[in-house]
């Protein structure tokens, strides 16, 4: 077991726990003594005992509206996975007619042939 000093408003207490969760236990206690420091700088001078009850009471107010925050974001979800998927949407592209290719490059081709005999003719 590891031991450990955690300061919970203005208090410091030795507590121990398992090697390597030193971590968790020091981010409980400043989660704990967060709560526990406008008890304190309120009403003074607490009992130990009260103050670490009345911290834990708010953290433990605060947890539960987290938990029914999440329980209905939960069911929103559901709800919202429930839905059946929407219909597809049509999206028209516009096609070409056959043969407007070869039609185009035929004419493309003609164009230079005029430009051609134009050339031809100017030489001339």
């Amino acid at each position: 077991m590891a031991d450990l000093e955690i300061h919970i408003g203005g208090r410091s207490f030795m507590v121990s726990c398992q090697p390597g969760e030193e971590h968790f236990l020091n981010a409980a206690a400043q989660m704990l003594d967060i709560e526990a420091q406008p008890l304190v700088a309120q009403m003074g001078r607490l009992p130990e005992a009260r103050m670490l009850l009345m911290a834990g009471l708010m953290l433990a107010d605060k947890t539960a509206a987290v938990e029914d925050e999440n329980r209905q974001l939960k069911a929103k979800l559901a709800e919202i996975e429930a839905r059946p998927a929407p219909e597809p949407k049509k999206i028209e592209v516009p096609v070409l007619p056959q043969g407007l290719v070869e039609t185009l490059a035929e004419i493309a081709a003609r164009a230079e042939s005029l430009a051609a005999a134009v050339e031809d003719r100017k030489s001339a």
